[in-house]
C-alpha cells in the first residue's frame, strides 16, 4: 500500500467508523426502541465530533491540516470507545457507574414528557450478542478503528 493509499484509507475510516456506529445507535433507538441511557449519550458526543472533524479533513485533504483533523477524529473515536468500555464494565457489574442514569425528556408539555419518558438504567444492557452489549461493541469497534486510523496515518508519513 502506498503512502497516499494509506492516507486515503485513514481519512475514509475516520468518517466511516463513527458514522456507522452513530447510524447503528440511531437505528437501535428509533427502529428497535432501545432508548439511550446517560452513558450512551456520552458515547455519542465524541462520534459526532469525529464525523465533523473527518468531514473537515476531507475538505482540507492535500493541505497538511487534513492530517491533524483526522488525528483529532481518531482521538474522538478512541474516547467514545473508552467511554463504551467503561459503560460495558458498569453493565457487566465490574464497577459502579457515575451517573443517575436517566434519559432526556423532550418536546411538548414538560411534565408529560417527564412522566412518559422511559427509564433507562446504565447498569443494564438492553441488548447483547455473544455476551457483548452495545457499549461493549462500541468499545471494540471504536478502539480498533482508532488504532487503525493512527497506524494508517503513521504509515503514510513514513512513506512520504
Amino acid at each position: 500500500m502506498t503512502s497516499q493509499q494509506s492516507r486515503n484509507a485513514a481519512y475514509a475510516l475516520a468518517l466511516i467508523v463513527p458514522a456507522a456506529l452513530m447510524g447503528g445507535a440511531l437505528i437501535s433507538q428509533y427502529v428497535f426502541g432501545l432508548y439511550p441511557c446517560q452513558m450512551c449519550w456520552w458515547q455519542r458526543y465524541p462520534h459526532i465530533a469525529a464525523i465533523v472533524l473527518a468531514l473537515l479533513a476531507l475538505t482540507m485533504k492535500g493541505k497538511g491540516s487534513g492530517d491533524l483533523a483526522v488525528t483529532l477524529a481518531a482521538t474522538a473515536i478512541c474516547i467514545s470507545g473508552l467511554i463504551g468500555g467503561f459503560h460495558a464494565g458498569v453493565e457487566y457489574g465490574w464497577w459502579e457507574g457515575v451517573t443517575a442514569c436517566s434519559t432526556v425528556a423532550g418536546g411538548g408539555n414538560p411534565l408529560d414528557a417527564i412522566m412518559n419518558a422511559p427509564v433507562v438504567r446504565c447498569d443494564v444492557a438492553p441488548w447483547s450478542m455473544f455476551g457483548i452489549s452495545l457499549a461493549g461493541f462500541n468499545f471494540l469497534i471504536s478502539v480498533a478503528g482508532a488504532i487503525l486510523v493512527f497506524a494508517l496515518l503513521g504509515k503514510s508519513r513514513k512513506g512520504a
